[in-house]
């Protein structure tokens, strides 16, 4: 391979890495400008503005126009549902189908039940595998668990609460790895939430944002309840 070829090769490489984390950032953020992506990336938004027509073009973002006083309007760049299925939520395509199969056969009725007992089922196990630790710690253990099945999840402690006891975290996941069975079956969602509460019994657990409402990200406030009484 010559030279010509392998820097041609490494150009690429760095393009579409520079394109990924273009993805990556509209993820977490819902909407941006140019300017403020190449801020992010520090990338000249010249560059920038290259790489979101390449993505435009691949149906992977799309743009609404934002004007704010005099001048030249912004275009507001997000994930179009493409763009979205491009991260780790495709595994779910099987098991919506085999729900759809059950609700056929035997009735929507059987599908709950059934969707009931599997999350009753992930909440024990992460109960488990979560112990008896600091909440901080089992914060930190949940977010790696749900990180391996196909969630970007964070979880930050929420603000002002800088005690060495952290008694309240918000947990973020900005794509949703069952996002097609929560479209066909919302109820599964709830599901979901208690699912957090069993796996965190001294926690109450309430949700803040959610994706099937159309928002960028599903989000959850977790509060220890000695420190709700406290309040």
């Amino acid at each position: 391979m010559t030279s010509r070829q392998t820097s041609s090769q490494q150009t690429s490489m760095q393009q579409t890495s520079i394109r990924e984390d273009i993805l990556r950032f509209l993820l977490k953020r819902g909407t941006a400008t140019a300017g403020a992506i190449a801020d992010h990336l520090q990338v000249t938004p010249q560059a920038i503005r290259r790489h979101l027509k390449t993505l435009e073009t691949s149906e992977l973002i799309e743009h609404q126009t934002s004007q704010e006083g005099i001048g030249r309007p912004n275009h507001l760049y997000q994930l179009s549902r493409k763009g979205r299925e491009h991260f780790p939520d495709q595994y779910d395509q099987f098991a919506l189908s085999l729900l759809n199969t059950v609700a056929d056969t035997l009735g929507p009725e059987q599908v709950s039940k059934l969707l009931k007992r599997q999350w009753q089922s992930k909440a024990k196990e992460y109960r488990a595998k979560l112990g008896d630790a600091p909440l901080k710690e089992r914060m930190q253990t949940l977010i790696k668990l749900r990180q391996a099945e196909g969630y970007m999840a964070e979880c930050h402690p929420t603000e002002g609460d800088g005690s060495a006891g952290q008694s309240a975290f918000v947990i973020t996941e900005y794509n949703c790895a069952i996002a097609h069975i929560a479209e066909s079956y919302p109820t599964v969602c709830g599901h979901e939430l208690a699912m957090f509460a069993i796996a965190l019994p001294d926690c109450s657990v309430e949700r803040t944002h959610w994706l099937v409402n159309g928002e960028h990200q599903c989000g959850y406030l977790v509060e220890a309840k000695g420190a709700i009484a406290e309040d």
